[in-house]
């Protein structure tokens, strides 16, 4: 169970490590055909504010890979709960733009989330 934990922890850390990069550096290309509901004259706009919310994904990211790397395991395991519980809460926000980011961000923080918390009661 905690390889499985371990194994969502690393896949959402890469998942925001990749928006960090999609947000800061392929906004105005990428953008557009991802978020398809604004108008393309708008990503050239907002450019900045783009890669400022990419690097807060970076946070996310360094954050859950800190994890990897804390050798207490009940430490390593409220650093776990808090970065995913920030991932979550990001996500229902994003959520409010794009309905995908539910699926692609919050799902596998939220398992992520009940694996710590089952391996934190079981053990």
């Amino acid at each position: 169970m905690e390889t499985i934990s371990s194994i969502f922890i690393g896949l959402i850390a890469f998942i925001h490590f990749y928006i960090f990069v999609f947000e800061s550096f392929f906004w105005e290309t990428r953008g557009p055909k991802v978020f398809t509901k604004f108008s393309k004259d708008l990503f050239p706009k907002t450019k900045a504010l783009a890669f400022n919310q990419g690097v807060y994904n970076l946070f996310l990211s360094a954050g859950l890979l800190w994890t990897f790397f804390i050798e207490d395991i009940l430490w390593q395991q409220n650093i776990s709960i808090f970065f995913l519980g920030c991932v979550i809460v990001a996500g229902i926000v994003g959520a409010s733009i794009e309905k995908k980011i539910l699926l692609v961000q919050t799902l596998p923080a939220l398992i992520g989330l009940i694996l710590i918390i089952y391996i934190r009661v079981v053990a």
